[in-house]
C-alpha cells in the first residue's frame, strides 16, 4: 500500500507544480520530466536487470527521429509519429539486444556504446534527410495532439506530467511484477536464475526491449514538446546522461531517476550562473555523492529508513 500511495502522492504533487511554479521552472519541470522518463527507461535495464549499457542515447534518438522524420518528410500527424516513435525504439533495441546480449560485463558495455556510435555516424551521413548536427524544427502547427498545441506552456507541462506518470506506474507495475522480481533475482545472481529454472536471455531481452520503448517515448515526446530534432541527442553525451542520472538517484528505485534528474538539472543550472567552470562543481556533487551516498539519494534512504521503497 506504501508504494502506491507514495507514488500517487508524486503525481499529485508534480500536477500541483503546474498552476504553482513561475514560468522558468515551469518550463524546466516540463524538461526535466521528459528526460526522467528516458532515465527511468534506463533504470529497467541497469537499475534492475543489471545490463550496464553505454549506448542508450541511440534509443532516444530511434524515438526522436522515428518520430521527427515521418513528421518533416511526409506530413505525419503527431499522434501516429509520437506511436511510431515508441515502435521505433523498442525495435531498435530488441536489434541491439538480441545481438549485444552475446556478450557480457565489460564487452557488453563496449558492444552498445558501438551501436551508439553508428547511429550518431548514420546521423550525420544522411545529411540530407537529417540535417546532421543542425537538426531541424517542427513546425508549430503541426504540434498538436488531439487539438491541443503541444507548444503552449501550459499544454506542454501536463503533456510532460502525463507522460512520465504513466511510465511511472508501468515501471512500477513491472517491478512488482513477477518478471520484475525475476529480473532482480538475475541481477543479483544470474547463475542461480539460471539454474532455477528461468530463461534468463528472454528475460534480459524483455527488459531491454521495455527500456527502449520508453526510452524512444521519451524521445519522441522531446521532439513533440519542444520542436527540435537533432543529431545531438544521439552523442555519447546522452548516453551518460542517463547512467549519472540513475546513480544520483538511486539505481533500482522508481522515482530515483526523477529525483536523479532534477538535482543534476539545478546543479548545472545554479552553478553555470556562478562560473564558466560549472561542470567542475557538477563534478565535486558527483564525486560526494559516490562516497557519502553510494547506493544514490533515494538508494540510501531506502537502505536507511524505507526498505519497502520499490
Amino acid at each position: 500500500m506504501k508504494p502506491g500511495a507514495l507514488h500517487v502522492g508524486v503525481a499529485l504533487l508534480l500536477l500541483a507544480a503546474n498552476f504553482l511554479l513561475p514560468e522558468y521552472h515551469h518550463g524546466a519541470m516540463a524538461r526535466v520530466l521528459t528526460l526522467a522518463v528516458f532515465a527511468m527507461g534506463y533504470n529497467v535495464m541497469f537499475g534492475y536487470a543489471g545490463l550496464l549499457s553505454l549506448g542508450h542515447a541511440l534509443f532516444f534518438a530511434a524515438g526522436l527521429y522515428g518520430m521527427g522524420l515521418p513528421m518533416q518528410h511526409l506530413g505525419l500527424a503527431a499522434e501516429p509519429a509520437f506511436l511510431l516513435g515508441i515502435f521505433s525504439g523498442a525495435l531498435v533495441a530488441a536489434v541491439v539486444g538480441a545481438l549485444a546480449l552475446r556478450t557480457a560485463g565489460v564487452a557488453f558495455m563496449i558492444v552498445t556504446l558501438m551501436f551508439a556510435q553508428a547511429g550518431y555516424l548514420t546521423i550525420l551521413y544522411f545529411l540530407e534527410y537529417t540535417r546532421g548536427d543542425e537538426g531541424f524544427v517542427i513546425a508549430r502547427e503541426a504540434r498538436t495532439v488531439f487539438g491541443l498545441d503541444l507548444a503552449a506552456p501550459e499544454v506542454r507541462y501536463l503533456a510532460a506530467w502525463l507522460l512520465f506518470t504513466v511510465a511511472m506506474f508501468v515501471v512500477l507495475a513491472l517491478v512488482r511484477s513477477p518478471a520484475g522480481r525475476v529480473l532482480v533475482a538475475i541481477r543479483e545472481n544470474e547463475e542461480r536464475a539460471r539454474m532455477l529454472g528461468y530463461d534468463v536471455a528472454r528475460y534480459k531481452l524483455g527488459a531491454i526491449v521495455v527500456s527502449g520503448a520508453l526510452c524512444g517515448a521519451a524521445g519522441a515526446a522531446y521532439g513533440l514538446l519542444f520542436g527540435y530534432v537533432g543529431a545531438t541527442f544521439a552523442s555519447v553525451q546522452y548516453s551518460i546522461l542517463p547512467l549519472l542520472w540513475v546513480l544520483l538517484g538511486g539505481a533500482g528505485t522508481v522515482l530515483g531517476p526523477l529525483l536523479g534528474a532534477t538535482f543534476m538539472f539545478y546543479l548545472i543550472d545554479l552553478s553555470s550562473g556562478i562560473t564558466d567552470a560549472y561542470m567542475l562543481i557538477a563534478g565535486a556533487a558527483l564525486v560526494a555523492l559516490t562516497l557519502f551516498a553510494p547506493a544514490g539519494l533515494l538508494g540510501e534512504l531506502r537502505r536507511r529508513a524505507c526498505p519497502w521503497l520499490p
